[in-house]
This record gives structure tokens, sequence and C-alpha cells, in this order.
């Protein structure tokens, strides 16, 4: 399956945010419109119908699949606990690998207050910010006369500049990648990174997307009334971003426009890969599409997400994945189970790199080539903190008082207060269970067989007994295995002068500089004493000589 690549593959990677798996067209959403990610599924990438972040929040996720490692390996699982100086990751590791790598700002992943340090991975960093701010909804007057649309992140129909546009930081991050594409003039491979805002709330999409959402072709709500023993965290987000006068056709209207922000993307997307062909490359890119976790889009009563809540509308997410031309590839949606810190892995094998360091990512060109090949047999996601952890909620984040009640995002705020609902959890899901354990003792179990909207919490259910056994059994097994990491390079157990002190006894005279060499350069101390013991033997020998 392999080729004989001379030259190493470019890494493109196209990251929107928020995005949930089934937006697209070639999912099973009769109502989504994105004709060239159906295309591009279709004939020159893997689509995975069953991909899973590790976090369903932004930061925490992506400092787990831009490593390859999960976020309690190292503790990255706030919105806060950024990566800091001397956390490899695809970037450095890349970079120090002789590629040239380009990103946009929108990353969330390097420690702002760390000065140089989001600089230092990177070889150029487009920061646009140099065009006109878009305009913003049509009916925001409307909308603020309204209390229901108080909390619930909707903006609706965005209006048009004087072009005819509603040219956005997101536009401008593409139309930068492309220009930077055609004008890139280096013999380096090119490791570039799009992150994009959309389709993250607020819920708002302009003409012609706007119009593109057939409202009748919708699927079905999962209804909160049709939901029994679910978390406390939906209960109380529901709570306080009090959607009760939401109508049917109110959800409807905030789902459409969210499909009609992935129909944006699906623009956007092929205006970089139309940049890349026109370049000249594109046959010479490994491409991955994919998203850092979804979005409740109205599901169970709420919308936009929540840290500690593992609902496949949240953790569930798109990935796509085009090799470079001489490598396999069986396009098409593959049923085999991905987590994103296999793009990690898989990032890093295209490019032919080798970590430093323990990670957990498996590569996916095995299944890239053969969309029968199974990957894993479960995934994993977590969240949330512990009860004494004040500092790992957003609202104490927000200062002193808290956050004013009538910012938007005040109602998940609010939430994380409670130490119960925002409780440190875990997610273990295999294709027909998922079980969701929490440190508070609020687990969940669900027959996705039975219930694939994950409607009926099944724990304590003694016929599912066996199976939640068996789950937890699996679970710490997995927290075992992926509990710490060791890097490949080896410490020293002494110093130069400590090594030298141990062994300056059995050195035979006139032998000292020598020995000393030996161990500034790197000798190790068994192999040291072998080399003591040769040497005193042949002093041994030439003296009986003599």
């Amino acid at each position: 399956m392999g080729n004989q690549r001379t030259k190493k593959p470019h890494i493109i990677i196209f990251n929107p945010d928020e995005m949930r798996w089934d937006t697209m067209g070639h999912m099973g959403n009769p109502a989504a419109h994105t004709p060239f990610l159906d295309e591009f599924a279709e004939k020159e990438a893997v689509s995975f119908r069953n991909a899973y972040c590790q976090n369903p929040v932004c930061v925490p996720s992506r400092c787990s699949f831009f490593t390859g490692l999960y976020p309690h390996v190292h503790g990255h699982r706030t919105m806060s606990y950024l990566l800091h100086p001397g956390e490899e990751n695809l970037f450095s590791e890349l970079k120090d690998a002789g590629y040239y790598v380009w990103m946009n700002a929108r990353n969330d992943l390097f420690a702002g207050q760390m000065e140089g340090w989001a600089e230092s991975n990177a070889d150029q960093i487009f920061y646009g910010g140099d065009v006109p701010k878009a305009p913003g909804p049509v009916d925001k007057a409307a909308l603020k006369e309204e209390e229901k649309y108080k909390y619930s992140h909707f903006d609706g129909k965005l209006g048009l500049d004087e072009n005819g546009k509603n040219y956005n930081a997101d536009d401008e991050a593409v139309d930068g990648a492309v220009n930077f594409i055609k004008n890139y003039d280096k013999d380096q491979p090119i490791c570039l990174f799009l992150g994009l805002l959309f389709p993250h709330v607020p819920y708002g999409v302009e003409e012609p997307y706007y119009s593109m959402i057939d409202r009748k072709k919708l699927p079905p709500r999962i209804r909160e009334e049709e939901c029994r023993d679910k978390s406390k965290m939906l209960s109380l987000l529901r709570n306080y971003q009090k959607l009760d006068d939401y109508t049917e056709e109110d959800w409807d209207e905030l789902r459409a426009v969210y499909l009609g922000m992935c129909a944006k993307i699906d623009d956007q997307f092929k205006r970089l890969c139309d940049g890349l062909r026109e370049a000249g490359i594109y046959d010479d890119c490994a491409i991955f599409f994919f998203s850092d976790h979804g979005d409740f889009a109205g599901d169970y009563g709420i919308t936009e997400k929540a840290q500690s809540s593992f609902e496949d509308c949240l953790t569930r997410v798109p990935l796509l994945i085009k090799p470079p031309k001489g490598e396999g590839i069986d396009a098409g949606v593959t049923d085999s189970m991905a987590e994103l810190v296999d793009f990690y892995a898989t990032a890093m094998d295209y490019a032919g790199v080798v970590p430093g360091r323990t990670h957990f990512g498996k590569s996916l060109k095995d299944v890239a080539a053969d969309r029968t090949k199974e990957n894993r047999s479960f995934v994993c996601c977590e969240g949330g903190r512990l009860p004494e952890e004040s500092h790992c909620d957003e609202y104490h984040s927000s200062g002193p008082e808290g956050p004013d009640v009538n910012f938007v995002y005040w109602p998940k705020m609010m939430a994380q207060t409670d130490g119960d609902a925002h409780a440190k959890a875990v997610m273990i899901r295999s294709r027909d269970f998922k079980y969701v354990s929490r440190i508070t003792g609020e687990d969940e179990f669900y027959d996705l067989r039975e219930d694939p909207y994950e409607t009926a919490n099944q724990i304590g259910n003694p016929v599912y007994g066996n199976q939640t056994a068996a789950m937890q059994v699996e679970l710490m097994r997995w927290l075992q295995r992926t509990s710490d990491v060791v890097p490949y390079r080896y410490d020293k157990r002494f110093t130069d002068e400590m090594l030298w002190a141990k062994v300056k006894n059995d050195c035979p005279p006139g032998f000292e500089d020598d020995v000393k060499e030996k161990i500034r350069g790197g000798m190790k101390q068994g192999m040291l004493y072998m080399y003591l013991a040769k040497l005193r033997e042949s002093v041994r020998e030439k003296e009986i000589k003599e």
C-alpha cells in the first residue's frame, strides 16, 4: 500500500469549530447542503461515520488532537489551560522535521501569556483583522426584544455589505491561506493549519446559505420531553437558558441556520482545495477535514455545548482524510471507529516523522486504503472538574463577581458552578453501548441499538448489568494504559562529575582525559564500566609484555 515518495507530502488541516458529524449530506442528513464535501468523500477521501473528539469543548479537544494525548494525561481539560513551552505538538515536531508551518491565529492551543511561545511553533502566523467587520443580524432589534432569544445564541439571517457579501474573519483567513499557497516558493514541505470559527455560535449566516436549507427536510429533533434520567447538567442548562417558549418552528429555524453555516464551510473548504490545485500541489497533499466537537443545536432542548456532557451530537465529529497521491485510498464512508488523537498519528505517519514520546493515536493510513479495516473497538471522551477546582469553571474565570446576567454565556457559567453537574466524567462508547462514569455517581448507560439518540438512561437496569460491568473494566484499563507518557530519549542518571567520581578509582593512570571525554559524550554507565575493564586489561597485557 505504501509508495516510494522521495519528498514529504504537504500536510493540510482544515478545522471548523463546533461542527457535528451529521451536518453533511453524505452522512444521511436530507437537509444538509455540503456538495463539495460529499463529492470529496465519494471520490478522493475516506469519511469516518464514527469519529469522536476527546473533550466536548474547544481548548481541551485541540490540546488533545494536536499532541496525540488524552486531556487527563497533562491536565488539559479546561478552557484556561493551554499548551506550555516544552510540550511537543504536531506543529513543533513537523517544524523540527523541516516543514514550513503556516497557521492562522485561531488555534486555541498555545498559552498566550508566554511571550514568543506561539510564534516558536510556526514559521508564519496569519493574524488577519485587516478587513471591515462583517454585517450583523438583519433582525437584530427584534431579537433583542424577545426574551426567548436572550440566551439562545440565535442571530438568524446576517446582512450583506455593499458588495453583496458577508465577508467575515473566516473568509479572510481562507483567502490568506490560498494566497500563501499560490505564492509559496520554498523547497520545504508545508504544514498548513486553517482554524475557522464557523459553525460555532452565534447561529447566524447570510444569503445564499441562509436559504439553501429546506426546513421541511430537517430530521426530527431529539426532544427533551422524550428523555428520562439524563444528566444534571442538561437540566440546569435548560433551566438557565429559558428556552421553554421556543416552538418547533423556532427550533427548525435555528437548526436550519446552523446547517447554513456548515454550507458556508463547505464552500470555504472548496476554495482552499481549488487553491491547492491552482498551485499545482493538490496531489502532493495529505488533507484533513475535521471539527473539534459538536453542538446541541436544539437537541435535548439546549443550544451550544457543555463540557461534561457526552451525547453524540457533541462528541461525534466529521473526519475526512485524503492521502497524497500514491498512498492507498479507498474513497467513501467507513464505519471504522476513530478518535481525534488518531489524526495526530496519521499526520505524523504521512509526514514520515516519528514522535519523540509516547502517544495514543493510531494511524488511519490502513483504513484510508481499505475502508473495511477496523481501527478501534471503543472510543473515549472526558470532561468536567473536581468539586474543589473552582478555577476550572468558566464562572470563576470571568472575574471575582462572575459574569453579567446579560452575557449570553451566563446560563452555562451558572450551570458549571454546580459541582455535581460539572463533575469530572469519562465516556466510553462502543458501536452498541455507551457508558458515562461520573465521580458524583450520576452514571449513564445507553443501549445504542435500541436508543441511538440516548434518550433513556439505563444505568441500574439489571438487563444491562453485564454490559455495564464490562465497560467499567474496559474504562479502568484504558485509564491505566493512558495515565502518563514517557519520552523516547534517555536521561542520564548522574551528572558528568558524579559519574567521574564513581569510576575515577578504576581508571588506569594516563587515561583520565580519555575517560572524561567518553563521559561527556554520553557513554552510559554500564558501557563505561566495560570500557574501563578493557582499558585495565590492555594496560596489564602491556605491563606483562614489558
